[in-house]
């Protein structure tokens, strides 16, 4: 089938041989899965995570590979430690080329659950906003400074969501921070044009990752709570499906994120590219 999921073992030699590539949220799901191809693509990868020690295995794995590759612990809401993740790549692999913003919450890191704005907490609006927006935008402050600073461009590519192309029930903060991440993504590639940068972001639909799991279950949840009938009903707070009727797989994003990150796509700038099987076609 011409819409198969692509294969986890799926790479192109040498593509990114001779970049070092940064990718935040890398411990896991997509930002584990663009690190790994890129590792076999040639790429030497520094991988970034909340949790280090998982940062640090994932590397390790890649090294067993035959990669170049290192695992550190960084809060991409600390520009201390967004700072520290872009020395750790000149440190080790002597300059940073491309950055991959993978790291981001649905549900405010679990400091609360999402909600219709007036039941949502404190917690989960602040921290979704806080991990998912000043994050990223610490994350794309530390990263092209050095790409200036160098003065040979670079690429950028900021994980969106589907969320952030259009309106989706019961998660207003991962919405509006999603919007934010896009709206972010494009002022980027304007700034920084001049210097050779590009800035791009990849919106995907529901993709297999344990922040999908949490969820789901979350939405399963809802469901049970929401009042049926009558014309005052909310509307339904999920579409059927894609066009094309399935989830889809990190690997396959990660294909999608590495391309615009790749310098086959070296007249892609400020694109809000949707990888989401069809989802805002209708």
């Amino acid at each position: 089938m011409t819409n198969a999921p692509v294969a986890p073992e799926t790479f192109t030699p040498g593509r990114f041989a001779g970049q070092t590539m940064l990718v935040t949220g890398a411990a896991g799901g997509m930002g584990l899965a663009c690190a790994t191809r890129a590792a076999r693509e040639g790429a030497s990868v520094v991988l970034c995570d909340i949790n280090a020690e998982a940062a640090k295995e994932a590397a390790e794995g890649l090294l067993a590979e035959g990669g170049r590759a290192i695992g550190i612990g960084a809060d991409i809401t600390s520009r201390d430690d967004c700072a520290a993740m872009v020395g750790a790549a000149v440190e080790a692999f002597g300059g940073l080329d491309i950055a991959i913003n993978a790291a981001g919450v649905m549900d405010g890191g679990r400091d609360g659950q999402p909600a219709p704005i007036h039941l949502a907490s404190d917690a989960y609006l602040r921290r979704t906003m806080e991990i998912n927006v000043i994050g990223t935008m610490l994350a794309c402050a530390a990263e092209t400074a050095r790409m200036v600073e160098q003065g040979r461009g670079g690429a950028i590519v900021n994980v969106g969501s589907t969320t952030g192309l259009t309106g989706s029930a019961g998660t207003p903060a991962y919405v509006a921070s999603k919007h934010a991440v896009n709206g972010l993504t494009r002022s980027v590639a304007i700034d920084y044009a001049p210097y050779g940068i590009r800035c791009n972001s990849v919106n995907m639909g529901p993709t297999e990752t344990p922040m999908l799991e949490r969820a789901m279950e979350f939405l399963k949840e809802r469901q049970a709570t929401v009042p049926s009938g009558g014309a005052s009903s909310p509307r339904p707070a999920v579409k059927p499906g894609a066009l094309i009727a399935r989830s889809s797989t990190p690997w396959e994003q990660a294909a999608v994120i590495l391309f615009a990150a790749s310098r086959e796509a070296s007249y892609l700038t400020g694109a809000l590219i949707a990888s989401d099987g069809g989802w805002t076609a209708y």
